[in-house]
């Protein structure tokens, strides 16, 4: 691929931090945001085959290093990013809409279960990528198909039945990214705009909303809660530089301000390391670690 000059789509050098809900991260080599899957497809077709791609979407649950990304990162925000209504309770919803959004639409269309995707902080395209989850529910509960992209271009349409799908964990066909699905949603005429509220009110009492952090860090382990042995552990409020765990929810790490990567890594490995002496249990991460680690000069 051939640098150009930046355009208001595709950017180089382009500070990852603007595009993290930690404000941490280094520069990517190549930033690209496209308007619609003709634009972005006709971008992947001029890509060497060999080139590494990453995805974002709002850019929670995301951690990009102080060296930055060597290769492409791709923003879904613009691109199919409409929610249509099919027929009964199957709707279609694209990889860019806001989690939030799509639980606003489907309590308007009094389908559900759908509000507890409120409580999930990034895109739809991010919740199929690792099955994200809030208040019990979980995305591939009400997964039809999904709508997929490969490295050639190639739109496909794949059953549920062609994933694995787990606890915080989706495996399925390599090589291919998620552009949207078809949800198989129930009528339920209870829903309403107050069952959005009140999960707003929980989330407001349990977690650190209005900060820079990327939601939960790590993984629950079974039959129990990371913020619970990290609590447990002594941990709130520990900080390593300008990252600190949360004193009003020990599973999420907070950006105090002039937090860089490594902070945040430090942080991590010191909270797994003590719940491991503590406990016996070793917790995984729920956040995706990308990038190189040593600054750029």
């Amino acid at each position: 691929m051939r640098r150009g000059r930046n355009s208001s789509r595709l950017r180089y050098d382009e500070p990852m931090s603007r595009h993290t809900s930690w404000r941490i991260g280094g520069f990517a080599d190549v930033f690209f945001r496209p308007a619609g899957v003709a634009e972005l497809t006709d971008f992947i077709g001029g890509l060497d085959k060999e080139q590494e791609i990453l995805w974002i979407g709002l850019g929670s649950n995301l951690l990009v290093r102080d060296g930055g990304v060597r290769g492409v990162v791709i923003c879904t925000l613009d691109l199919a990013s409409r929610i249509k209504r099919l027929d009964d309770g199957r709707i279609s919803v694209g990889s860019g809409v806001p989690c939030a959004a799509l639980a606003r639409q489907c309590t308007r269309w009094r389908l559900g279960p759908a509000a507890f995707f409120a409580g999930i902080p990034g895109t739809v395209g991010g919740a199929l990528a690792m099955n994200a989850g809030a208040f019990g529910g979980e995305t591939w509960d009400s997964v039809e198909s999904v709508h997929t992209l490969d490295r050639k271009g190639r739109q496909r349409t794949r059953d549920r039945a062609e994933y694995r799908v787990g606890y915080r964990t989706v495996t399925g066909v390599s090589g291919e990214w998620f552009l949207g699905a078809t949800l198989a949603l129930s009528s339920d005429p209870e829903a309403d705009m107050s069952q959005l509220a009140e999960m707003r009110r929980r989330r407001d009492r349990t977690q650190p909303l209005g900060v820079r952090s990327c939601g939960s860090v790590f993984r629950n382990p079974p039959g129990d809660f990371a913020a619970r042995l990290i609590e447990a552990s002594g941990l709130k409020g520990r900080r390593v530089g300008d990252a600190m765990v949360s004193e009003k929810h020990a599973n999420f790490i907070i950006n105090r301000g002039r937090a860089t990567a490594r902070d945040v890594e430090r942080l991590i490995a010191e909270v797994r390391d003590r719940v491991a002496a503590d406990s016996g249990v070793v917790l995984e991460l729920e956040v995706q670690v990308v990038g190189k680690s040593d600054a750029r000069c």
